[in-house]
């Protein structure tokens, strides 16, 4: 099934077993990043920590058993689906004492992991949700306007228009005042297809709340149809297309997705270079794991900024809730901090319950040199 929404991720937390334990399985399978080889080592590391898990919990027999077949569950599936496997990413969810089973593929590769507990842990989902945008792709020609929304790999129709607007004038076919006149009718038709294509379009923004717009229109029509368009849906252009009204709905799909990703591209890079250009004035920022943590623990932290999937082991201090890369010892509260597998998650789920804003970057950049994690502070260091 794949992952398509929030309404999938209240389902999960709103599962109750009852006090059995739950499994939640994720795994990176972005052939676009990892060969083959690389997922099928990552898939056995993640299981043998499960096995290894399973057998240290000092467990009830029944509860015990429940969780050693969704390790067997997760392990077959993986190794029956995972040869033809075409999405970035793969999330499963068992808990076979109550005959729970959801597998749910993702448009975007998350952190590997195989997580215990008396919920799920749909964490990474919320995450992966917040990288896509809801995007409305408006195509018009002169005569038809056809609307569709992008989001996480789907293309959804949301309308279409067809005017009666006269072909254009002949060459040769009338001479002088007449032609003039019959060219200027045929434009106020195509104005007043322009005009109608601008309401239905304010329309759809209305209904749907799109967050981008990728318009598509011929060079010589956008100073005509630009100002037509309400100040809120100019505010959300975010790219022009070649496609046209007549085009497949996979083909529109397609190059929207090309856009979207090189505008991803460039607002990574944008962000990562103003990082380091307030780190290397001095400015209201910090890098790397050990000074990015302690700038969270001091609710100094306004955006965070991490590598895509960058883990580290660390500490968390289980009174504080604070986040150390090697303290056993919670400075603050002098308790005994507890071993964490990930403590670059931790960190996003700190700064999300911090309303901080978190920037996650995909592509190799110059903030690998930094740590692979910064932050934008408010206030200078």
């Amino acid at each position: 099934m794949k992952f398509t929404g929030r309404a999938q991720i209240e389902s999960l937390t709103q599962f109750k077993t009852e006090n059995f334990p739950v499994t939640s399985f994720y795994l990176d399978t972005d052939k676009s990043r990892l060969s083959k080889k690389e997922i099928s080592v990552s898939l056995k590391q993640v299981l043998n920590e499960g096995k290894a898990r399973l057998e240290a919990m000092d467990l009830a027999r029944e509860k015990k058993e429940s969780l050693a077949l969704d390790l067997e569950k997760i392990s077959a599936f993986c190794a029956q689906n995972l040869g033809s496997f075409n999405h970035a990413g793969l999330a499963l969810f068992s808990c076979s004492r109550k005959g729970f089973w959801l597998p749910l593929f993702l448009p975007h590769g998350p952190r590997n992991r195989f997580v215990v507990d008396q919920n799920f842990y749909v964490r990474s989902l919320p995450a992966i949700l917040d990288k896509y945008r809801r995007v409305c792709v408006f195509l018009i020609s002169r005569r038809e306007a056809r609307w569709y929304e992008v989001f996480m790999g789907e293309i959804t129709p949301l309308g279409s228009l067809t005017s009666d607007v006269p072909s254009r004038v002949k060459k040769g076919g009338y001479e002088g005042n007449e032609s003039k006149r019959i060219e200027r009718h045929i434009e106020a038709h195509v104005l007043e297809h322009f005009k109608k294509a601008s309401r239905m379009m304010f329309d759809i923004f209305k209904k749907n709340r799109f967050e981008s717009l990728f318009l598509g229109c011929e060079d010589n029509s956008y100073p005509v149809l630009e100002p037509l368009l309400h100040a809120y849906v100019k505010d959300r252009l975010k790219g022009r297309m070649k496609a046209k009204p007549a085009d497949s709905a996979a083909a529109v799909l397609k190059e929207a997705g090309e856009l979207e990703s090189v505008l991803k591209t460039d607002e990574a890079s944008e962000v990562v270079r103003k990082l380091i250009a307030e780190l290397e004035r001095g400015g209201r920022a910090c890098s790397g794991v050990r000074e990015t943590l302690h700038r969270l623990n001091q609710f100094e932290v306004q955006t965070l900024v991490v590598t895509h999937n960058y883990s580290k082991e660390g500490r968390a201090c289980p009174n504080c809730k604070f986040l150390y890369l090697e303290d056993e010892i919670c400075p603050v509260c002098r308790r005994k901090t507890d071993h964490v597998a990930d403590v670059i998650d931790e960190a996003i789920e700190t700064a999300l319950k911090h309303k901080c804003a978190v920037k996650q970057i995909d592509a190799t950049t110059r903030l690998d040199r930094y740590g692979r994690i910064g932050a934008f502070l408010k206030y200078k260091m």
